[in-house]
């Protein structure tokens, strides 16, 4: 799953940079427009059944195999019927309200946003809901029978399809029509439909695999009591995506507001700092949550508990040194990766950006497993609240940052407020699963905190150190992209190897698996 992810965050990254190298951060807008349309069948997928999905269904689906005498399967006929029904009503609602939706998301009042031309992507884009829909569904069945790999790597398909789009664009001549837009432009057709047909192609690839497992999809009408379960918990989870958007539009009106093309920073520093999440800890918490949710059915606290513990020191072994070195190589990631094309103007704002929210990415990991402790016992209260302590935090500092700094910083503001957010939210996750069980056994997780805490910190100084000479030593610094990748690679390597080094002289136990298996292999 790892590999799978780590292909498919790379080929995703790799599109957004190209889309950034032929379109550029600023010009006419059009990356800003193409970013929010892209983002609004996300949100609305998320805010009416994406969350849900996601959150809830493998939980129910792992009860239904384990408790019905047929598996689950008619539970899982009816939970598809109702699932499927509600996405093709909400993507029918969702085009036709396509200009409402482009006002709720983008401010012009500063004149740096093109409404028009978000509401020309949003009308080609939002039918990707159905489809979102179709592939989170699709892909819990498959993980609840313990298949992962398909759902891995369908999105790298996803994400070919959209360089082979954005290599189309590059190839044609003239540019997206912005005064006046015009649907029937056909690059924008081709930027649009591309990017819809590649999660097209996501979801439908995971057909195969799941008639492979000898289920058969059908709708099955009528009722089953669990489904008012359901309807509960999704109740709780739409109030979380409720909470959360109120904390996207605020980011997404700010940064439409603010220097031309800092909504862009924004999400591609996001990508970046949320990358090594993205590849390490959803690939763990998709193999641990099924077995938290069985854990939880019969009721095996110290089982679920160990598998907190599992996950929350996993995590920090994974992401602590990778969120250090993120903070002193920010800058050069940014040079490194937009030395080419149009986007490497907008580099230090980039670089800076991601230095100033790096220390979020453990956070971030960790709230994520917290919630998905609580969602394993059915109870989607406690995350919705926990979401609601973090918004009340987030949107005052994004407005902090819009009143007190200047137009071209705001987004530092803005990736900030995301990584303290989220610091806030692992306080407030801790205290109240200790509320609720009571000791977590949490003395053996702040002993691996301190010794990986070391080794970050080690592995960040050996990078600091590289940058510093290669500052003093190397003509244009990291600011030139020989500077940039001799420091990234130098830095990031070394830095590597000295904070795994650290930990394995500290006897982190966590690292014990990967240290055989490398043993293993050099003895071979």
């Amino acid at each position: 799953m790892a590999v799978a992810t780590l292909v498919s965050r790379i080929t995703g990254f790799v599109s957004k940079l190209l889309l950034a190298a032929v379109v550029g951060f600023s010009a006419k807008a059009i990356n800003d427009s193409y970013t929010v349309a892209n983002t609004v069948p996300n949100i609305i997928y998320e805010l009416l059944l994406g969350g849900v999905l996601t959150s809830v269904v493998v939980p129910l689906l792992v009860r239904a195999r384990h408790e019905d005498p047929d598996g689950g399967e008619e539970y899982t006929h009816r939970l598809l019927t109702v699932s499927f029904t509600m996405l093709i009503g909400m993507t029918a609602l969702a085009v036709a309200a396509a200009p409402l939706l482009t006002k709720l998301f983008v401010d012009d009042a500063s004149g740096n946003s093109n409404p028009a031309l978000v509401t020309a992507f949003a009308y080609l884009l939002l039918p990707e809901i159905l489809f979102y829909g179709m592939f989170a569904m699709v892909g819990a069945i498959l993980n609840t029978r313990n298949i992962f790999s398909p759902p891995a790597w369908a999105p790298v398909l996803n994400n070919v399809t959209l360089l082979i789009t954005i290599g189309a664009y590059f190839v044609l001549p003239g540019d997206i029509s912005t005064d006046p837009v015009r649907i029937t432009d056909f690059k924008l057709l081709l930027l649009g439909l591309g990017t819809t047909l590649g999660i097209v192609i996501q979801a439908v690839v995971l057909l195969p695999p799941l008639l492979r497992t000898g289920y058969r999809p059908r709708w099955k009408w009528g009722w089953d009591k669990r489904l008012s379960e359901f309807g509960g918990l999704a109740l709780w989870v739409v109030a979380y995506v409720v909470v959360s958007q109120v904390g996207y539009i605020t980011i997404t009106r700010v940064g439409t507001n603010a220097a031309t093309g800092s909504i862009s920073v924004y999400t591609y520093s996001w990508l970046l700092v949320q990358m090594p999440y993205g590849v390490l800890g959803v690939s763990l918490l998709t193999a641990i949550m099924p077995r938290m949710s069985k854990a939880a059915a019969t009721k095996n606290i110290p089982a679920l508990l160990d598998d907190l513990s599992l996950g929350s020191r996993m995590s920090a072994v994974m992401l602590a040194p990778i969120s250090a070195l993120m903070t002193v190589l920010g800058p050069a990631l940014a040079v490194g990766i937009t030395v080419f094309g149009k986007g490497g103007s907008d580099a230090t704002r980039l670089g800076l950006a991601i230095t100033a929210s790096s220390f979020g990415l453990l956070p971030y990991a960790l709230t994520m497993l917290q919630m998905r402790v609580f969602y394993a016992m059915k109870d989607a209260r406690t995350p919705t609240v926990i979401n609601a302590v973090m918004i009340a935090l987030k949107v005052p500092v994004c407005l902090l940052a819009a009143s007190i700094l200047p137009p071209s910083q705001v987004v530092f503001g803005l990736t900030f407020s995301d990584a303290i957010s989220f610091s806030l939210g692992m306080l407030v996750g801790e205290l109240l699963l200790r509320k609720r069980f009571g000791r977590l056994g949490s003395r053996r997780v702040v002993r691996t905190y301190v010794k990986v805490g070391v080794a970050a910190v080690w592995g960040a100084a050996v990078a600091l150190v590289i940058e510093l000479g290669v500052r003093k030593f190397v003509p244009g610094g990291v600011h030139g992209a020989a500077g940039a990748w001799l420091s990234l690679v130098g830095g990031g390597v070394l830095g590597l190897l000295a904070a795994f080094g650290m930990m394995a002289l500290l006897r982190v136990h966590e690292l014990r698996p990967a240290l055989d298996k490398i043993a293993s292999f050099v003895r071979r």
